[in-house]
């Protein structure tokens, strides 16, 4: 269990919730620590629990037959993920690694359950959820077929500032170029020469240990 300021600090949607809701929701929420590298579940897991970055980075994606590891979306602070395969209660369909050591809030099974049935503004923030995270993988496929690297590397900088499933990003990315790399699903030195090239149209401005994002919906609109 945790405690309700910690649940509202780390659950953006817990504040659309009742008092008796929010008692249900922190009594079924405990927190974990990952180290960089290790994986918090992988694809065909029976992982029953919905998750949410307390601190850290992670990526979601898998590997193919051919071993070729695909990147779906990066997981930053504030954002919950894994709804579906709880609500469908089917084994999971791909992996979640941390690229630095990260903690993670795990919500059992039976709470989210309680909440999808009985509470209306979980219920309103699923609906939400469920449509923006459709939204980013409907883009996510259209950019890796059609843009260039430098795109693909932009639009997925931009993603990270969707205030549905990111509400906590700030301007400012406490994130190294090869995590950037990792989540672009592309090389430290390809994704190195694509941030420089953003930097030079400023639309981003590299610093260390971190990125400060200039322009978002420049960003989000890269290659069009």
């Amino acid at each position: 269990m945790i405690s309700e300021d910690q649940l509202r600090r780390v659950a953006a949607w817990s504040r659309e919730l009742t008092p008796a809701e929010i008692e249900v929701a922190r009594a079924g929420i405990t927190e974990r620590s990952y180290g960089t590298g290790e994986t918090v579940f992988m694809r065909g897991d029976k992982f029953d629990y919905w998750a949410g970055m307390v601190s850290g980075l992670a990526r979601m994606g898998g590997v193919s037959r051919d071993g070729k590891e695909t990147s779906l979306a990066g997981l930053t602070a504030g954002a919950w993920f894994g709804e579906g395969s709880v609500l469908k209660n089917e084994l999971r369909r791909y992996d979640v690694v941390a690229l630095r050591d990260s903690r993670v809030a795990l919500m059992e099974r039976p709470a989210f359950m309680w909440l999808f049935e009985n509470s209306v503004g979980f219920n309103r923030f699923l609906v939400r959820q469920l449509n923006e995270r459709l939204g980013q993988f409907i883009g996510m496929l259209e950019v890796n077929r059609t843009l260039d690297a430098t795109a693909r590397l932009a639009r997925s900088i931009a993603s990270l500032f969707n205030p549905i499933l990111y509400p906590e990003s700030t301007a400012h990315l406490e994130i190294t170029q090869e995590e950037i790399g990792a989540l672009s699903g592309m090389s430290r030195q390809n994704a190195n020469r694509a941030l420089n090239r953003l930097e030079k149209e400023g639309l981003l401005r590299l610093e260390y240990g971190g990125v400060t994002i200039l322009n978002v919906e420049r960003l989000r609109g890269y290659g069009d």
